[in-house]
C-alpha cells in the first residue's frame, strides 16, 4: 500500500464514522421510552434545551460574522504584501480565503455542539427505561447515545479539515500541498471562537442551574436531588445538555480542527526535508495526522461492540474495556500508518533504525499519556480512592474542612499533571531527534514534529473519550427522569450508580482534554513560530529562533498570559455565582408563594426558571469571552511577535494547571457527596451517615463550590488555552512590524 492510496481512508473512516453514528442513533431511538410519566419530564427537558441552544446560538453565529468580516479585512491589509512573492500564494484573496475557513470552522463547530445535545435529550428518557429492567442495558443505551456525539463530532472535525485543505489546494487553485495549511487556520481559530462562547454560556447555564437547585432543594427544603417540587429541576436537567453535551462537543471538536491544523503545518518542514532528499511521497507528511485520527474513528467503531458485562459488575469498568479495545487497536493503525507514510526505505535515523520506528514511538508515547490520564483522573474522582473519601471524612465536621480538603486535593492534582505532560513531551521530542530530520538550515525539526505525533495519538481515543463524557450527562438526566416521574426504587439506584460513574467520565473528559491541549499547545506554539518565520523571509526579517523571557516586553506579556488565566476563570465563577443567586431567590420564593409545592397540590413554574437561567446565561458569556479574545490582539500590537510569544508559553502553563485544579477538584467534591448519599461513609461506631445529615449538608456545600469550578471555568480554560494560540496563528502578520 502506497502512502497515497492510505490517504483515502480520511473520507472513508469519516462518512463510516458518520453512518455509524446514524446507526447508533436510529438503535437509541427505537428503544422503550417508558411510561408517559417519564415520557413528559423528558419532554420538558428536550424543550428548553431547544430553546436556549436556539438562542445561544443565534447569538455566537451574529459574533462569528462579525469576526470573520473583521478577520478577512486585517489579513487583507496586512499579509497581501507577506504573499506577494511566493509564487503559491501571488494574487490569491487570501484574506477572503481565511475568512471563508473562519465561518467554516465555526459553522461546523456550532453543528457539533448542536448534534451532541438533540441526541442526549433523547437519549436520557430511554436509560431511565432501561434501568427498570437491566444495569447492562442501560450502560450500553448511554454509551450509545453519547457516542453519537463522539462519532459525529469527531467525523465532522476530520472532514472538515480535509475538506477545506483539499478545496484549497483544487478548487481556489495556485495553493500547493506545503503552503496550504497556512491557509486553513482560519478553521482552527473559527472553531474556538464558537468553542468559547459556547462552553461559557453552557457552563454558566448548567452550573447555575445546579447550584440553585441543589442549595434551596436539598440544604433548605430537605427533598431528594431532582424531586418535582423544586421548580429549578427542570433548569438542572438542561444544563447538564447544554453544558455537557454541547459546550463539550463543541470543546473537542475545536481540539482536534486546531491541533490537526497545527500539526500539518509543523509537517510542512519535514515535507521540504523530504522532497529534497527525493523521498517518495513526501506530502504524506503532511496528510499523516489526519490518517491517524481516520484510523482512531474506525477502532473506535469496533470497541462499540465491547461494552458488555454483568448485571453486578462496576460499570466502569465496561466503559474501561471498550477503552481499552480502542488504544489497542489504535496502537495497530498508528504502526500501519507510520510504516506506510513514513516508511522512505533509505531514511534511518539513530543506530540505523528506520526513522518511522522512531515516530511510531511517539504515537505510543501520546497513546500511553491517554491512558496514564483516564486513569489519574479516576484515581482523584472516583469514590474509590483516597481523595474523594479524604473529602467525605472532612464532611463529618462541616463544610469548612470539606472546602479545605477539596481545595488540597485540586491543588494536588498538578503534580502528576505537570510530571506526566513534561515526561511525554521529553519523550516524544527525544524520540523525534533520533530520527535525524535536519534542514537545509541545519536545524533538526524531528524532536517538534515527534511532539506532534504524540498530539495525534493521543487523539486517536477521541470520539471513545467523548463518548464517555456525553455518557455523564445523559445518566444524570436519566436519574433525573426516574426521580422526577416517581419511577420504581430499582430503577432509581442503577441510575445512581450510573450517575456517580458519569461523575468520573465527565471529569476523565476534562482531564484528556486538559493534556491534549497541553501538548497541542507545544505544538501550536512551534507552529507559530513557523507562521512567523515565514513571513519574516518573505519580508527580509530575523527569524525566531528562541523567546527571551529577560526581554522586558516579553515578560510583561507573559505575566499577562497567567493573569488572563486567573482573571478569565474569575468572570466565568462570577457569572454562575450571580445567575445561581437569581435562580434561588425564585425557587424560594415559588416555596414561599405557593404552599401547595410540597403536597404535590401546585405545580412549580419550572419555565420560569428556565427563562431566568437562559437570559442570564446569554448575558454572562459575553465579557468572559471578549476579554479571552481581545488581550492576545492587545498584547500582540502594543508589545509585538515576541511578546506575544511569551504570552503564548506561560498563559498555556498557568491555563493547564488552573484547569486541572478546578475539573479535578471539582470532580472530586461531587463524588464525595455521591459517596455519602450511596451510604458508605460510616461514624465511629460503624453507622452510616447518609443522606439528611449534617455532613451530607457539607458535602452539598462542597459540591455547589466545586461546580463552577469543573463545568464552567475548568473547561473553558481548555478552549482558551487553543484559543490564545489560534488567534495569534491568524493575525501573526498584524503582530510583525
Amino acid at each position: 500500500m502506497s502512502a497515497t492510496t492510505l490517504q483515502l481512508i480520511i473520507p472513508i473512516a469519516g462518512v463510516a464514522a458518520v453512518l455509524f453514528a446514524l446507526y447508533l442513533a436510529r438503535d437509541v431511538l427505537s428503544r422503550d421510552k417508558g411510561p408517559q410519566a417519564m415520557q413528559d419530564v423528558a419532554d420538558m427537558i428536550r424543550e428548553g434545551a431547544d430553546a436556549f441552544v436556539r438562542r445561544q446560538y443565534s447569538t455566537i453565529a451574529g459574533l462569528a460574522i462579525i469576526g470573520a468580516v473583521v478577520i478577512g479585512a486585517v489579513i487583507t491589509f496586512v499579509e497581501t504584501k507577506d504573499v506577494a512573492d511566493v509564487p503559491e500564494l501571488a494574487g490569491l484573496p487570501i484574506g477572503i480565503m481565511t475568512a471563508v475557513a473562519f465561518l467554516v470552522g465555526a459553522g461546523c463547530s456550532m453543528l457539533s455542539g448542536i448534534i451532541g445535545m438533540t441526541i442526549s435529550v433523547r437519549s436520557n428518557v430511554r436509560t431511565a427505561a432501561a434501568a427498570r429492567r437491566s444495569l447492562v442495558e442501560a450502560v450500553q443505551v448511554a454509551m450509545r447515545g453519547g457516542a453519537v456525539s463522539g462519532f459525529l463530532v469527531v467525523a465532522l472535525s476530520l472532514l472538515g479539515v480535509w475538506g477545506i485543505f483539499t478545496a484549497y489546494q483544487a478548487i481556489v487553485g495556485g495553493v500547493t500541498v506545503d503552503k496550504a495549511p497556512f491557509v486553513i487556520v482560519g478553521f482552527g481559530f473559527g472553531a474556538s471562537f464558537v468553542a468559547l462562547f459556547a462552553q461559557l454560556g453552557g457552563g454558566i447555564y448548567t452550573k447555575a442551574a445546579d447550584v440553585g437547585s441543589d442549595l434551596v432543594g436539598k440544604v433548605e427544603a430537605g427533598i431528594p436531588e431532582d424531586d418535582p417540587r423544586n421548580a429549578g429541576v427542570i433548569a438542572d436537567l438542561v444544563g447538564d445538555n447544554v453544558g455537557d453535551c454541547a459546550g463539550r462537543g463543541a470543546d473537542l471538536f475545536e481540539s482536534t480542527a486546531a491541533e490537526n491544523i497545527g500539526a500539518m503545518i509543523l509537517g510542512v518542514s519535514v515535507f521540504a526535508i523530504a522532497r529534497l532528499a527525493d523521498w517518495p511521497n513526501p506530502e504524506a507528511w503532511i496528510f499523516f495526522p489526519l490518517v491517524v485520527r481516520a484510523f482512531g474513528l474506525l477502532a473506535t467503531i469496533v470497541a462499540m461492540y465491547f461494552i458488555r458485562g454483568s448485571e453486578t459488575e462496576n460499570p466502569m469498568n465496561i466503559l474501561n474495556r471498550g477503552y481499552w479495545v480502542t488504544t489497542i487497536l489504535s496502537v495497530v493503525g498508528l504502526l500501519i500508518t507510520t510504516n506506510v507514510m513514513m516508511g522512505t526505505g533509505s531514511a534511518v535515523g539513530a543506530n540505523n533504525i528506520p526513522t518511522w520506528v522512531w515516530f511510531f514511538g511517539c504515537g505510543i508515547v501520546g497513546l500511553a499519556t491517554s491512558v496514564a490520564f483516564v486513569y489519574i483522573t479516576q484515581y482523584y474522582t472516583a469514590g474509590t480512592f483516597r481523595p474523594v473519601r479524604e473529602i467525605a471524612e472532612a464532611s463529618k465536621t462541616g463544610p469548612a474542612t470539606n472546602i479545605i480538603s477539596g481545595t488540597a486535593v485540586g491543588f494536588e492534582t498538578t503534580f502528576v499533571t505537570a510530571i506526566s505532560i513534561g515526561i511525554a513531551l521529553l519523550a516524544s521530542h527525544w524520540l523525534g531527534t533520533q530520527a535525524h530530520l535536519v534542514n537545509k538550515d541545519g536545524h533538526d525539526v524531528g524532536g517538534i514534529f515527534g511532539t506532534a505525533v504524540a498530539t495525534m495519538g493521543m487523539l486517536m481515543t477521541t470520539a471513545y473519550v467523548l463518548a464517555m463524557d456525553t455518557f455523564g450527562p445523559i445518566t444524570d438526566n436519566a436519574g433525573g427522569v426516574a426521580e422526577f416521574s416517581r419511577s420504581e426504587a430499582g430503577a432509581r439506584e442503577i441510575t445512581d450508580r450510573l450517575d456517580t460513574v458519569g461523575n468520573t467520565t465527565k471529569a476523565l473528559t476534562k482531564g484528556y482534554a486538559i493534556a491534549s491541549a497541553s501538548l497541542a499547545a507545544f505544538l501550536l506554539f512551534s507552529a507559530y513560530i513557523d507562521k512567523v518565520n515565514l513571513i519574516q523571509t518573505n519580508r527580509g526579517g530575523p527569524l525566531l529562533t528562541a523567546v527571551n523571557l529577560a526581554d522586558v516586553g516579553v515578560f510583561v506579556a507573559a505575566l499577562i498570559g497567567a493573569m488572563l488565566a486567573y482573571f478569565f476563570s474569575s468572570l466565568a465563577i462570577r457569572a454562575v455565582g450571580k445567575t445561581a443567586q437569581s435562580i434561588i431567590l425564585e425557587v424560594r420564593r415559588q416555596f414561599r408563594e405557593m404552599p401547595g409545592i410540597m403536597d404535590y397540590t401546585q405545580r412549580p413554574d419550572y419555565a420560569r426558571v428556565v427563562d431566568i437561567t437562559t437570559r442570564a446565561a446569554l448575558r454572562e458569556m459575553v465579557a468572559p469571552g471578549l476579554v479571552a479574545v481581545a488581550t492576545p490582539i492587545v498584547v500582540g500590537l502594543l508589545l509585538g511577535y515576541q511578546a506575544v510569544a511569551g504570552m503564548l508559553m506561560v498563559g498555556t502553563i498557568a491555563g493547564v494547571l488552573l484547569a486541572t485544579t478546578l475539573n479535578n477538584g471539582g470532580g472530586a467534591w461531587d463524588n464525595a457527596k455521591k459517596y455519602i448519599e450511596s451510604g458508605n461513609l460510616k461514624d465511629d461506631n460503624g453507622v452510616v451517615i447518609g443522606k439528611k445529615t449534617p455532613a451530607h449538608a457539607a458535602a452539598v456545600v462542597g459540591d455547589t463550590v466545586g461546580d463552577p469550578f469543573k463545568d464552567t471555568a475548568g473547561p473553558s480554560l481548555h478552549v482558551l488555552v487553543k484559543l490564545l494560540a489560534t488567534i495569534t496563528l491568524v493575525l501573526a502578520p498584524l503582530f510583525i512590524r
